[in-house]
């Protein structure tokens, strides 16, 4: 079988990880709203899943320290294959999607995936970057800015006055 990320140019494969990691990060609500805002919607074969299982979870202490297994978290995964048209296609044709997300939302991988195979293809890439993956970054920049101000705002600053000469 080929590997998918084989029809990618080289510069591209770096980025395909950032759509990834933001798609992993996404919300149904916006996976959802992008994808019934689509006018023409190819055909979607469903690979694989939506499957549930448990992936271990690693840590390190103090972030470079011995790995440890801190323990178990749910996991859903999906691959599809999204037709080269939007007339539809052959099952062969196309684009493969996969997505991994932390939970047991079933529709939300299937979705994941539909727009990681969109994203493949050079005809909709732009779209989906400007109608999903753009308001993912900005919603998770912005949850960002809020706890790095919630931060600040407890921020204690210790200084140490001279009495003088005793």
């Amino acid at each position: 079988m080929k590997n998918e990320t084989e029809n990618l140019p080289d510069n591209l494969q770096g980025e395909r990880r950032k759509v990834a990691a933001l798609l992993a990060k996404a919300e149904l609500q916006e996976l959802a709203s992008f994808w019934s805002n689509q006018s023409e919607q190819p055909q979607v074969d469903v690979l694989r899943g939506p499957e549930t299982g448990l992936v271990m979870v690693r840590g390190r202490i103090g972030g470079g320290g011995a790995p440890f297994n801190l323990g178990e978290t749910t996991v859903t995964r999906a691959t599809v294959r999204v037709s080269s048209g939007a007339s539809g296609g052959t099952s062969s044709e196309g684009s493969v999607g996969h997505s991994y997300a932390l939970g047991r939302d079933h529709e939300k991988a299937r979705l994941a995936a539909i727009a990681d195979a969109l994203w493949q293809a050079p005809q909709s890439r732009e779209i989906v970057e400007r109608d999903l993956l753009q308001k993912i970054a900005r919603r998770l920049d912005a949850r960002a800015t809020q706890r790095r101000r919630e931060a600040a705002a407890t921020k204690v600053d210790f200084f140490t006055m001279v009495r003088g000469d005793d």
